[in-house]
């Protein structure tokens, strides 16, 4: 059997000087909690897109936003706040797992970046969307280091270590390979409903994502203004098989 190797691209638009930079992993998963936080951090920070991903293997799709084309997979950054995130709009099938973290960690040692961030999600058993309290409830955030550094800085922000699990996907294959490579790399895991974009969940991340990234602030007031707009709206749909969801909570691009 003939083993193809897949093959990814990372093309340039814009020189930025990222050495010693946070970068964000923002792929799309349960509660779309990554890819929520992901959108909202380039948003509130104004990131400019440096780079897009290609490979044969991604949807064949442009992405279209103020009458112009973009890739389904890209890097935002910003030299001033010293953070990079990588973002898309589909989630990658099993087979892409393994080469998109090594490509990203490779990027990210060429850059000379400080570390890497993941998001994972935990999903609530009892999210079925019945009596669900989205806003008002308490959310944990769990944290993995790939190097004693990285638990060292997870501990200093006082994030619960997850002590026994299974990681999945690129976030799981970054772990090992920063661990191999001594690099840092943080997978971050908030509790969140798997049925329904949580902004709850990744308001908590963006939190500490915020405690990792002293030298900005990062206001997380509108993600929890948005839980409590989505509770009400569910709670006036409920009874429907399908409910649609508000338009703040589809999530876009920019």
């Amino acid at each position: 059997m003939v083993i193809k190797m897949v093959e990814i691209e990372i093309r340039k638009f814009k020189d930025m000087d990222l050495k010693d930079s946070t970068i964000f992993e923002g792929f799309p998963g349960v509660g779309l909690v990554s890819a929520i936080a992901s959108t909202y951090l380039i948003d509130h920070l104004k990131l400019d897109q440096i780079c897009a991903l290609e490979c044969e293997e991604f949807p064949p799709t442009s992405m279209i936003y103020d009458s112009k084309p973009k890739f389904p997979a890209r890097i935002y950054a910003s030299e001033e706040h010293k953070i990079g995130v990588f973002i898309s709009e589909f989630s990658p099938p099993p087979a892409l797992h393994r080469p998109l973290a090594k490509k990203l960690l490779e990027w990210g040692k060429e850059q000379q970046c400080k570390r890497i961030v993941s998001t994972e999600a935990l999903p609530i058993k009892d999210g079925t969307g019945e009596n669900i309290e989205i806003a008002d409830r308490n959310v944990e955030v769990f944290g993995i280091g790939s190097t004693d550094r990285a638990r060292q800085e997870l501990e200093k922000i006082e994030v619960k270590p997850l002590t026994t699990g299974i990681i999945y996907g690129v976030s799981g294959v970054l772990l090992n390979e920063g661990r191999w490579n001594d690099f840092d790399i943080i997978t971050l895991l908030a509790e969140a409903y798997p049925k329904m974009p949580d902004a709850i969940a990744a308001a908590k991340i963006i939190e500490v994502v915020d405690k990792l990234t002293p030298q900005i602030k990062i206001e997380v007031e509108p993600l929890y203004e948005q839980s409590k707009k989505f509770e009400e709206h569910l709670k006036t749909l409920r009874g429907q098989a399908k409910p649609p969801l508000p338009d703040n909570y589809k999530i876009m691009y920019s």
